[in-house]
C-alpha cells in the first residue's frame, strides 16, 4: 500500500473487512441509498416517457431497476469466484446506454411493435453485446502499463467534474424545472433548502462523533426533507398511487434483437468498461486499498465482468445494463466507512424497494434541491479523488500533456456539445461524454507518447528500474 493509501485507510472508521455493528452498517447503507435511488429510477422514467409507456409498464420498470440493481450489488461486493470487485462498489442503472435505448424502442414503435415489443427488444440488444465487457475484463491485468494511475485519475477526476454538472442542476431545482419552468430553476428557495442540506453536512462531517459523522448525509437530506414537506413542496399523492408489491419474471417482454444496434450497443459496454475502471480505482483509493500491483488488476477485472454479467442480468430480469455508480465513492469519503459488509445491506434494502414500490416511492419524491445540497458535495469529492490519484504519480512533461489534453478534449465536448452536430449520430453517442472522450484521449496518448528519461521529464535522477525500461 502506498503512503497515501495508507494516510486515507487511518481516516476510515470502518475498512474494506471491517464488521460494523448492524445498526451503524444501517446508517451508512441508508446514506448509499440516499445518493443513488434517483440516479437509479431515473433512466427507466426517462425511457418510459420517451416511449409513451402506459403507466403500469413504467411503474415496473421502475422496479425492476431497483431490484437488479440490488442483486447486481450483492454480486459486486461478494465476489462470486472472478465475478466481482469485493469493494463496496454500488451498481445501478448506467445513464450511458439511455439514447440508444429510446431510439431502438422508438425504432420498433415506428416500424408498428408494441411498448412491450419495444421493450424486448431494448433488452434483448443489452443481453446480445453484454459478453463485450465480458471478455474485456479478462485482459486489463494485461493492461498494466495502459491503465496507469494517471490514467485511472483522468477519467475519475472527469467523472466527478461530470456529475458536479448533475449535483448544481438539482440544486436548482432538478432539469425539469430547467426544461419546463425555467423562471423557477434557481429561485430562493431551492436555494435555501440546498444550501440548509449542504450546511448540515458540512458541520457533522467535522464532527469528532464517528455516528455524528456517519449520520451527516442522512440527517441534512432528512431535515431537507421535513423543511420541503411543511412548505408544500413534497407531493405525496404519487405514493398512494403506486402498487404494494410488484414481481420480478424473466422475459416478461419477450426477447427481440434489432442487429443494426447491436454494434453501437458493443461500443457503449467499451465506454462504460473505462467509467468502471475509473469508479473502482476511485473505490479502492478511498477505501484505503492499493490502486495498482496485481491485487488491484485483480479486483478490477472482476468488477468489470461483474459489470457486464450483472448487465445481462439486468436484461433478462427487464432493466437496462448496470454500471459501478461513482456518487458513492463520495458517500465512503464521507462517511469514512469502507465495509464491504455494508454493501449487502445496500442489496437488500434495494431488493425491498423493488418489491415494495411503495416503500421506495418515498425516496422518489424527495425534492432535487434537498438532494443537490448533498450530491453537489459528494460528487466535487468524487473529482478531488482522482486528482489524489494522478497526484500518486510523478507528473513530468509528458504527464502533464497526457492531462491536458484529456482534460481539454473531454470537458471541451461537455461544455460545446455543438463540436459534434455534424458528426454521424454513433459518433455523438460515443464522443458525447466527458469521460469517454477525456478517457479514450488518457489512454490512446498513453499508449503513443513516448517515454523520456531525461532528468527534466522524470523531475528526478532517473531510477535504476526506469533507466532499465
Amino acid at each position: 500500500m502506498s503512503d497515501e493509501n495508507r494516510r486515507i485507510a487511518t481516516d476510515m472508521i470502518y475498512r474494506l473487512d471491517d464488521k460494523p455493528p448492524a445498526f451503524q452498517a444501517f446508517l451508512a447503507a441508508l446514506q448509499h441509498m440516499m445518493a443513488i435511488f434517483i440516479g437509479i429510477i431515473t433512466p427507466p422514467l426517462i425511457i418510459g416517457g420517451a416511449l409513451d409507456l402506459p403507466p403500469d409498464l413504467k411503474a415496473y420498470i421502475i422496479s425492476m431497476a431497483l431490484f437488479v440493481s440490488g442483486i447486481a450489488t450483492f454480486i459486486q461486493v461478494k465476489k462470486i469466484g472472478p465475478v466481482g470487485s469485493g469493494l463496496l462498489s454500488i451498481q445501478g442503472t448506467s445513464f450511458t446506454f439511455l439514447s440508444l435505448s429510446i431510439g431502438i424502442g422508438l425504432s420498433v414503435k415506428a416500424a408498428g411493435g408494441t411498448p412491450e415489443q419495444a421493450l424486448g427488444t431494448i433488452f434483448g440488444v443489452c443481453i446480445i453485446a453484454s459478453p463485450v465487457e465480458m471478455i474485456f475484463s479478462r485482459f486489463i491485468p494485461f493492461l498494466k502499463k495502459i491503465i496507469t494511475p494517471l490514467v485511472s485519475g483522468i477519467v475519475v477526476t472527469l467523472i466527478g467534474m461530470s456529475l458536479i454538472k448533475v449535483g448544481i442542476t438539482d440544486v436548482g431545482g432538478g432539469q425539469w424545472l430547467l426544461d419546463n419552468k425555467p423562471e423557477f430553476f434557481g429561485s430562493g428557495t431551492n436555494l435555501l433548502l440546498a444550501g440548509i442540506v449542504l450546511i448540515i453536512i458540512v458541520i457533522l462531517n467535522r464532527s469528532t462523533n464517528k455516528w455524528i459523522r456517519m449520520s451527516a448525509v442522512v440527517i441534512g437530506l432528512v431535515v431537507g426533507y421535513i423543511i420541503a414537506a411543511f412548505m408544500g413542496l413534497v407531493n405525496f399523492n404519487n405514493i398512494s398511487t403506486m402498487k404494494f408489491i410488484t414481481a420480478p419474471i424473466p422475459f416478461r417482454f419477450g426477447f427481440h434483437i434489432s442487429w443494426g444496434h447491436v454494434i453501437p450497443m458493443a461500443l457503449l459496454y467499451l465506454i462504460t468498461t473505462v467509467e468502471s475502471i475509473g469508479d473502482l480505482t476511485a473505490t479502492s483509493m478511498i477505501s484505503g486499498e492499493p490502486i495498482e500491483g496485481d491485487k488491484y488488476f485483480k479486483r478490477i477485472s472482476g468488477g468489470v465482468l461483474g459489470d457486464g454479467i450483472n448487465s445481462a442480468l439486468a436484461g433478462v430480469f427487464n432493466s437496462f445494463p448496470n454500471t459501478t455508480f461513482s456518487q458513492n465513492n463520495g458517500v465512503i469519503q464521507m462517511t469514512g466507512v469502507a465495509s464491504r459488509y455494508v454493501g449487502f445491506w445496500i442489496a437488500g434494502l434495494l431488493v425491498l424497494f423493488g418489491l415494495f414500490p411503495v416503500v421506495g416511492g418515498l425516496f422518489s419524491v424527495i425534492p432535487n434541491s434537498v438532494l443537490g445540497g448533498a450530491t453537489i458535495i459528494m460528487f466535487g469529492t468524487v473529482a478531488a479523488s482522482g486528482i489524489r490519484i494522478i497526484s500518486s504519480s510523478i507528473i513530468n512533461r509528458r504527464g502533464v500533456l497526457i492531462m491536458a489534453i484529456s482534460f481539454g478534449l473531454g470537458l471541451g465536448v461537455a461544455f460545446v456539445p455543438q463540436i459534434l452536430s455534424k458528426a454521424p449520430s454513433i459518433v455523438q453517442q460515443i464522443f458525447g461524454s466527458a469521460i469517454t472522450t477525456g478517457g479514450l484521449s488518457a489512454i490512446f496518448l498513453n499508449i503513443v507518447l513516448p517515454r523520456s528519461l531525461s532528468k527534466q521529464d522524470l523531475g528526478h535522477e532517473p531510477y535504476e528500474g526506469e533507466a532499465a525500461k
